[in-house]
């Protein structure tokens, strides 16, 4: 009785068993296609540089001390781990609502906070792979090191967390594939393009150097530069703090939506 009310389930606290289930599900949905979630970003990657290394880099001086290539390169890397993380997490959640499977998730002893964890780790995973491909890619043409290695680390690790909370949030929100197609166009790649992935913000001008300065995207690709290269525009501990404070934001919000239901449940 005592145990019943003070919540306990008779599996414990913590569904570990549901929580790594939930966590490999996520994982192989992507490792199952990994030539469309690992191989065609490091492609796309490739073709960046590539592109922007035979139309501006031959002409284009150093930007913060660095070759133009060398500065573009984290940039290009953070974009796309981003984008990959908020592509997994809403597009699982997306994909179970539309076809009507999504109760086979619900209805399992998960609790809110266990179904965040597990969509999340399957986000954090591709980002981290896509990262770790891309990294080892540019490492292997452009022949740099890594600055600081434990700031890369972390900033991939926030930014995969932050994305993958803010695909959930999308998908909580969308009910067809062509509003998640809104969101992913008018929302999440504006934020990784005008987010100083191609150039300093030192070029903007005042108003927009502003206004990038609330956008957390800047901070995390600016973050991975100082990972990789030793050069940022903002300090990366000032970057570490607001996406640490965004990245608690959003899966807050996560948490609230998954425990009431909201658009989740018919």
């Amino acid at each position: 009785m005592k145990a019943s009310a003070m919540g306990v389930r008779r599996f414990g606290r913590v569904n570990w068993l549901g929580l790594a289930t939930l966590s490999r599900r996520e994982i192989q949905r992507f490792m199952a296609v990994w030539t469309q979630t690992l191989a065609a970003p490091l492609v796309t990657a490739g073709l960046f540089l590539g592109v922007f290394s035979l139309a501006i880099g031959p002409t284009r001086g150093e930007v913060m001390g660095v070759p133009f290539i060398q500065f573009l390169a984290p940039g290009i890397l953070m974009m796309t781990v981003i984008q990959n993380a908020f592509a997994n997490t809403s597009s699982s959640i997306l994909i179970s609502k539309i076809q009507g499977n999504i109760v086979d998730t619900l209805m399992p002893p998960l609790s809110a906070a266990e179904l965040l964890v597990g969509y999340t780790i399957g986000g954090v995973a591709r980002g981290v792979l896509v990262a770790v491909a891309i990294g080892a890619l540019m490492t292997l043409v452009l022949g740099t090191g890594v600055a600081h290695p434990v700031w890369a680390a972390v900033f991939v690790l926030l930014g995969s967390t932050f994305l993958a909370g803010l695909g959930i949030v999308a998908a909580i929100l969308a009910n067809k594939f062509d509003q998640m197609a809104a969101i992913t166009n008018f929302i999440v790649t504006p934020l990784s393009f005008l987010s100083g992935t191609f150039y300093s913000i030192e070029r903007l001008p005042l108003a927009m150097q502003v206004i990038t300065h609330v956008n957390p995207v800047f901070y995390l690709i600016d973050g991975v530069r100082y990972g990789m290269i030793g050069k940022s525009d903002s300090s990366p501990w000032l970057g570490l703090v607001v996406c640490t404070i965004s990245t608690g934001v959003v899966m807050a919000l996560c948490w609230r939506w998954l425990k009431s239901g909201y658009r989740m449940k018919a």
